[in-house]
């Protein structure tokens, strides 16, 4: 019988379910992490990333920490930390940028949120432009879908400070 594995998605950053070092978070140098890809599905030509937090519940779902697509799959295998993989494309998070904002739940809370991080192998590149939102993303990705991977991290704020409230990529400054 000829079985064929799952795709897989892991990082040596952090174990699934485990929790996330403070680098990649808002408390840290709010880095994305590192990520493996294995088991990729034949036929795949590309790959797309969603990151959101499953506890942060917005009307519009939940809250998106980053979106990126059109990751090569022939060229790519790991995504490095603190980088974007050439050729690929970023959408906007949920905290109104594109890139990478790294973990930042609310301060008070007496649990850790759930990050999940999902990588779909496509079977071809997608015609959308960067700065589109997570609804656009999944539309472009319908019926492109070969197989989809999930990784699980966990996280919960050390700090109530201000300086921290908002994960600013490198060089934003906030708006009064």
């Amino acid at each position: 019988m000829d079985q064929k594995l799952a795709m897989l998605l892991n990082s040596p950053d952090f174990s699934p379910f485990g929790e996330i070092p403070d680098r990649f978070t808002c408390e840290g140098e709010n880095v994305n992490p590192t990520f493996n890809i294995s088991n990729v599905p034949a036929g795949t030509r590309s790959f797309a990333l969603i990151v959101d937090d499953s506890d942060a519940i917005t009307p519009k779902g939940p809250w998106v920490h980053w979106l990126i697509w059109n990751i090569d799959a022939e060229s790519v295998r790991s995504i490095g930390d603190n980088t974007v993989p050439p050729g690929a494309v970023q959408g906007i998070n949920s905290f109104g940028f594109t890139g990478w904002a790294g973990p930042c739940p609310p301060t008070g809370k007496r649990f850790a949120h759930n990050y999940r991080f999902m990588v779909f192998a496509l079977n071809d590149f997608l015609d959308l432009p960067e700065g589109k939102n997570k609804f656009e993303l999944e539309a472009a990705m319908e019926e492109k879908i070969l197989a989809s991977a999930e990784l699980v991290g966990k996280y919960s704020r050390i700090t109530a400070s201000s300086e921290t409230e908002l994960p600013f990529p490198p060089g934003a400054e906030k708006s009064d």
